[in-house]
């Protein structure tokens, strides 16, 4: 299915260099906002308790907050709105194992007076396992991209490799700064989000290398930024569609998946339209200011060929006995 029909190929090359300074000042401003406002680590990070605490009515919040600084261990306790108005979510650094006592009982007493509520929820990690985790998580993030260079590598070529990885840097890099400026929680859900993207991000860009390889073997255009602008035209269609779908899918999730997928679904919208900007107007870019050669492609995809015709011919003479 066409969506884009064109005559000629969209000149999209001869404006990389726009496109690299947008995608350059959005980098510098996600590095900013992760080194200067730093992350909001979630409980899974963080360590501490987490109480979901429903209300008949609207929560009053003040009170509440009134009700848990009456005890000094809970003085830096935090409360806020969990979804709707009924609903609140505190959160402690202390833990039922520290203080010795269940963190449910103790906050159903100390609520006792501010209303008729039902304890929904009991979380808690311990800050060991917090850092873990997130050691872990920054691991696997690290992992991932040097799995995806080994792969990109041995399909295509080291360029093609190290242009999908530095577009995949640029994506979650970005959609990390996202999460920081709107104060998104940093859990396990929104590292698995991070993880998506990534394999989002790679499969959109595998798509155009591959039409771009196929367009160096037969467009006769000598110019590698003539053959980007016609291959990335040729598969505007498909990405059009694909993340058009992807999107709405994930907006839905956003806009009525609820609170706790928030974070999820957030990470993921962000990391769905940067990938796909990313794809088009970062790695293709990148591969022709690393120095691709198509002259030099062309001369190995020549001599590849070349072999494989002499195997052929040499089984061909072996199975006719005459070898």
């Amino acid at each position: 299915m066409e969506v884009f029909k064109y005559k000629k190929p969209l000149a999209l090359m001869s404006k990389s260099k726009r496109f690299g300074m947008v995608s350059l000042t959005l980098l510098i401003i996600s590095l900013g906002l992760i080194f200067t406002k730093g992350f909001n680590y979630g409980l899974d990070f963080a360590g501490g308790t987490l109480v979901q605490v429903h209300y008949e009515k609207k929560a009053p919040i003040d009170a509440v907050r009134k009700a848990i600084a009456k005890d000094k261990n809970y003085e830096s306790a935090s409360v806020t709105y969990f979804g709707n108005d009924n609903e609140i979510i505190i959160r402690t650094k202390n833990s039922s194992k520290s203080l010795g006592k269940d963190m449910g009982d103790t906050m159903r007493g100390l609520l006792k007076g501010t209303g008729n509520f039902e304890v929904r929820r009991v979380d808690m990690v311990g800050a060991k396992v917090g850092s873990e985790l997130r050691e872990k998580g920054l691991m696997s993030l690290f992992l991932a991209i040097l799995g995806i260079l080994v792969y990109v590598s041995f399909r295509f070529e080291w360029r093609f490799a190290v242009a999908s990885v530095m577009a995949l840097v640029h994506d979650v890099t970005i959609a990390m700064g996202a999460v920081v400026l709107f104060g998104i929680e940093v859990n396990l859900d929104t590292l698995a989000a991070l993880l998506t993207i990534l394999g989002y991000s790679l499969n959109d860009t595998i798509i155009v290398f591959d039409r771009i390889r196929e367009g160096i073997r037969d467009i006769k255009d000598p110019n590698l930024a003539g053959i980007i602008d016609e291959s990335v035209t040729q598969t505007l269609s498909r990405t059009t569609l694909t993340s058009l779908t992807t999107f709405f899918v994930v907006l839905t999730l956003f806009v009525f998946g609820g609170e706790i997928i928030r974070g999820f679904s957030f990470t993921l919208l962000v990391g769905v339209v940067v990938g796909t900007y990313s794809s088009i107007f970062v790695a293709s870019p990148i591969l022709m200011w690393l120095g691709f050669s198509v002259s030099e492609f062309r001369e190995k995809e020549a001599a590849k060929l070349k072999r494989e015709k002499e195997k052929e011919k040499m089984r061909a003479m072996y199975e006719n006995g005459t070898l």
